[in-house]
C-alpha cells in the first residue's frame, strides 16, 4: 500500500513538474513579446521624432503589429493566470499524496516497533521460563 502511494506521490510530482516547465516557456514566451513590443514602439517613436515626412502605411502597419503583439500578450498574460491555477491544484494535490504516504510511513513505524517490542517481550519470557526452570532443577 505504501508503495502504491509513493507511486502515486511521483506521478504527481511529475504531472507538477509538466506544469511548472509549460509555465516557464510561457513566462519566457510572453517576455519575448513584451520585447518585441517596446522595440517596435521604440522605432514608431523614433518615426514620430526623426521630422521627415511621416508614410501613413508605415505608421499604419507599426500600430496593426502593436496592437496583435498587445492581443497576444494578453493571451499569454490569461494563459499564465490559467496555468498559475492549475499549478496551485497540483500543488495541493502533492501534498495530500505526501500526507498519505506520510500517514503510512508513521503507521508502518509505530507496528514495526510493536512488533519489535512485542519480541523483546517474547524473549525476556522465554528467558525468565528458562531461568526458573534452571532454579528448579537446581533446587530438586
Amino acid at each position: 500500500m505504501l508503495e502504491l502511494r509513493e507511486k502515486t506521490l511521483d506521478e504527481k510530482r511529475k504531472k507538477m513538474a509538466e506544469v511548472v516547465a509549460a509555465l516557464n516557456e510561457r513566462l519566457d514566451y510572453l517576455k519575448k513579446l513584451k520585447t518585441k513590443y517596446n522595440e517596435t514602439q521604440s522605432s514608431l517613436e523614433y518615426l514620430y521624432s526623426e521630422g521627415r515626412e511621416l508614410n501613413i502605411q508605415e505608421v499604419t502597419g507599426y500600430k496593426n503589429y502593436l496592437g496583435s503583439l498587445s492581443n497576444d500578450m494578453a493571451n499569454e498574460s490569461m494563459f499564465i493566470q490559467k496555468l498559475n491555477e492549475l499549478l496551485r491544484l497540483k500543488q495541493l494535490e502533492v501534498t495530500e499524496a505526501l500526507k498519505d504516504v506520510k500517514v503510512l510511513e508513521k503507521l508502518k513505524e509505530t507496528q514495526e516497533k510493536r512488533f519489535y517490542e512485542n519480541v523483546a517481550y517474547m524473549e525476556a519470557k522465554e528467558i525468565d521460563d528458562i531461568a526458573t526452570t534452571r532454579y528448579k532443577r537446581a533446587c530438586v
